[in-house]
């Protein structure tokens, strides 16, 4: 049975309403206005295209964590206002995104009218992946297009659950363009295929980095896990961030690569300072000389060579994770250093995890990248090679359907 996504444009919209799954999780300040809107410009191929069919669009998003509770600071009032200036008309929002007020906006929508539900998380059953919850939201569809990919690690009511309860379902133009990068990064890769993978916890990637070392021809660890790597291989770290736990899992990601003949590199230099502040006394040492009472907090200059040096004859590069604590100045170098080694490559290069992101960003480097994803925990999933819950659901209701 063929297990391939629908997409939004292999469905017949017109004079349907389509409910589409977004995330509209934006960043905002402390008078409550929004600092980035990529997450909502990244969704506007596919509203503007059921725009264009002439659907009713209902669109769907949490915002924050506010744990089952209403919590107005939460509220997706400035994400309305933000996507009605995007796309130059109204988009009412709801007061809630299920029960009766809410069904009534919905009947009262005519073609090409937009309403944007208020925060998913409002509501404890969403994170629950509750099936009657699952069942209010799809009472509102007549189609369910998911393109929220930053959320599809997750099995929550409106990305598993709705997709029984609406009659066709299928993914947006961001979900495709997210897994046609994956796809060619993953499973028919341009090699030599390079993972540069970084952050604060080996826990956190191991199953990412076992994965890889099936998949890459070459790893890169930096970041604050590499001193856990070097704890596990016995080496003095001083202060540095070390996860004590996953000691044997770091040793075992080495030695997993020794059996594939796996080329794992790690830091030869660090940035040091005797605290974690802006005002530290720092300097660069290699990584068998850390002293007891400082702390590693960047990868050092030779560190940057080696890495650039590695990934230069790379066919395709995947990325997560910065090398350093890149928000504070004196230890960003690691991190904007390798950004502009790797945008300057003749690579497929495909970043992926919110501080990457934002380093690529700062680094002014975002337009040589060949793709950001939105994707930070849905990233890594892909990564260890699972399927995401919001995929699958996708899938199974369309071999379902297609059985009946």
């Amino acid at each position: 049975m063929d297990k391939r996504l629908k997409y939004i444009d292999e469905i017949g919209l017109k004079g349907k309403r389509v409910l589409i799954r977004v995330d509209f999780n934006v960043p905002l300040d402390e008078s409550n206005k929004i600092t980035d809107d990529t997450r909502i410009r990244s969704v506007l191929p596919t509203i503007n295209y059921a725009l264009d069919e002439n659907a009713k669009v209902i669109l769907a998003s949490h915002l924050g964590r506010p744990k089952g509770k209403r919590v107005e600071s939460m509220s997706l009032l400035p994400v309305a206002k933000r996507l009605g200036r995007l796309l130059e008309k109204d988009v009412a929002l709801a007061t809630d995104c299920v029960g009766e007020d809410v069904k009534r906006l919905v009947d009262r929508m005519k073609p090409g009218e937009v309403v944007l539900l208020e925060n998913l998380r409002f509501h404890p059953e969403e994170e629950k992946n509750d099936e009657r919850f699952g069942a209010m939201l799809g009472e509102l569809a007549d189609i369910y297009i998911n393109d929220a990919f930053a959320v599809a690690h997750r099995a929550h009511a409106s990305n598993v659950a709705i997709t029984r309860h609406v009659r066709e379902v299928g993914a947006g133009f961001l979900m495709k363009k997210e897994m046609t990068y994956f796809s060619m990064a993953l499973e028919k890769p341009t090699r030599p295929l390079v993972a540069i993978i970084g952050g604060k916890k080996v826990s956190d990637k191991v199953g990412v980095l076992s994965s890889l070392c099936e998949r890459a021809d070459k790893i890169i660890i930096g970041g604050g896990m590499a001193l856990t790597f070097f704890k596990s291989l016995g080496y003095e770290v001083g202060n540095s961030f070390v996860e004590n736990d996953a000691l044997d899992e770091a040793k075992s990601v080495i030695e997993l690569a020794r059996d594939k003949h796996m080329k794992l590199y790690l830091p030869v230099d660090f940035v040091v300072a005797d605290k974690f502040s802006a005002d530290a006394e720092t300097k660069v040492v290699t990584y068998q000389e850390i002293p007891k009472d400082w702390m590693a907090l960047d990868i050092g200059p030779a560190t940057l060579t080696l890495f650039t040096e590695a990934i230069q004859n790379a066919k395709t590069i995947i990325w997560n994770g910065p090398m350093g604590v890149f928000e504070i100045d004196a230890f960003s170098r690691g991190t904007f250093g390798l950004v502009t080694s790797v945008a300057n490559t003749y690579a497929l290069t495909i970043v992926g995890g919110g501080d990457t992101d934002v380093a690529v960003h700062r680094a002014g480097e975002y337009a040589k990248m060949s793709y950001i994803s939105t994707g930070g925990g849905a990233f890594l999933e892909i990564l260890k090679g699972k399927e995401l819950p919001g995929i699958a659901a996708l899938k199974d209701k369309g071999i379902a359907a297609a059985a009946s």
